[in-house]
């Protein structure tokens, strides 16, 4: 059998195992190409099948209801074949799906879109639970390097795709499946864990579970929201610049600037966090400073969106990286974080999954991005109302949580 990624004796002393953090930190890096990708050739799909405003929404809101919808799987998933191999049976079909976008036209797209939606939300969930089991100790130093990954394969696939699809002369669905290759490479790297088979049961009393404590709320309606914000920004940011006159290339150039900023949110709000006493005031702060940048994006002079585009990516990365680290903070423990992760990236990206959808359909009724502004407010109240709430420094509780761990 395989060992998990780090030994209970290293996690026990707060020792960092480098080459166990690296698989983890890669496997991140493979679970947001599929968005900006898309993003980035959406106005090219949508001219060349005769795509309405509305019907792109649907194409943009698909993922993040997958994000939602699949996420219960995980905790069944590792109660049948463990941490590990989930992870790296989740990575194989991620690449299977990536791969399947460019294949049979818009069935095709819809199809790979779902199969690598539900492996991305799969992963997603076990992240969190991975980082509270091994690396503990510095739960929010990994959480930023992991998300900092995140945003690097976003960033690459938002600034790549239309270089790569102009040099080798291909048309979108090419450049859509070409995304389906880095991410096999990093499978490559977790098929030795394919043979660890240690399980982790989690019961609970069905009367008395997590659904009904106050706090998961607060967290999984602070995690839907700001992730509604990312969405809006790696579904449309792209389309809202070229429809205010830039060419596909620049508007590719733009927003992956944005996703790189992200980087340096992610390494900044670890350290706020370790030094704060409760994460309250930089949710709220961060929330409001992505929310109402993103609004500015709207109205802003040319002059204006390089700057704004930059802020909307720090704050936004900074917020992402705040969200995760309090799903690991919020839990007492690795069965505690496994169903908080589920049901805050469950419920959650389910809630986060109607604001991108609700793009589509205000632009197809309207005929203008400015009109989505109300639509940004009141996702950016709600996210900061949220994030002070789920700052707390307090614990969620399940009461009659029982756990088992098997080994066959």
């Amino acid at each position: 059998m395989v060992k998990p990624l780090t030994s209970p004796a290293a996690t026990r002393a707060g020792l960092i195992s480098w080459p166990a953090a690296g698989a983890l930190i890669l496997l991140a890096l493979s679970l947001r190409l599929i968005f900006p990708s898309l993003s980035v050739l959406l106005p090219d799909i949508m001219l060349s099948a005769g795509l309405s405003g509305a019907t792109a929404g649907y194409i943009t809101a698909v993922p993040m209801f997958c994000l939602g919808l699949f996420a219960p799987m995980a905790s069944i998933c590792i109660r049948h074949f463990g941490i590990e191999r989930t992870l790296a049976l989740a990575l194989f079909f991620l690449a299977v799906g990536t791969a399947a976008r460019g294949v049979l036209g818009l069935g095709g797209l819809f199809c790979g879109t779902l199969l690598a939606g539900g492996c991305i939300a799969i992963c997603n969930v076990l992240l969190p639970v991975l980082v509270k089991r091994d690396f503990a100790a510095q739960a929010a130093l990994i959480t930023g390097l992991y998300v900092t990954a995140m945003n690097l394969g976003s960033a690459a696939a938002a600034g790549m795709t239309i270089p790569l699809m102009q040099a080798w002369n291909v048309e979108w669905p090419t450049a859509l499946s070409l995304w389906a290759v880095p991410t096999a490479l990093i499978a490559l790297i977790w098929l030795p864990y394919l043979k660890n088979r240690d399980k982790i049961i989690v019961r609970s009393h069905p009367l008395i579970s997590i659904w009904r404590d106050r706090l998961a709320w607060h967290v999984t309606i602070y995690m839907g929201l700001q992730s509604s914000m990312a969405y809006v920004v790696l579904g449309w940011m792209a389309p809202i610049l070229r429809s205010r006159g830039l060419d596909p290339t620049t508007a590719g150039i733009v927003t992956s600037t944005c996703i790189i900023a992200n980087l340096i949110g992610n390494l900044f709000a670890p350290i706020l966090i370790r030094r704060a006493p409760d994460q309250r005031v930089l949710s709220m702060v961060l929330a409001l400073g992505c929310g109402v940048s993103l609004i500015f994006l709207l109205f802003a002079t040319p002059r204006w969106i390089w700057p704004l585009s930059v802020f909307i990516g720090f704050t936004q990365g900074a917020t992402f990286a705040t969200a995760l680290t309090i799903i690991v903070l919020r839990s007492p423990n690795t069965e505690t974080a496994t169903l908080l992760s589920g049901m805050a990236q469950a419920a959650g990206y389910t809630i986060g999954a109607v604001t991108p959808l609700l793009v589509g359909l205000i632009y197809h009724w309207s005929g203008s991005f400015s009109s989505v502004s109300w639509l940004l407010a009141i996702v950016t109240l709600g996210t900061s109302t949220a994030g002070w709430l789920a700052g707390q420094n307090k614990y969620v509780i399940v009461s009659s949580l029982k756990t088992e761990r098997l080994e066959n």
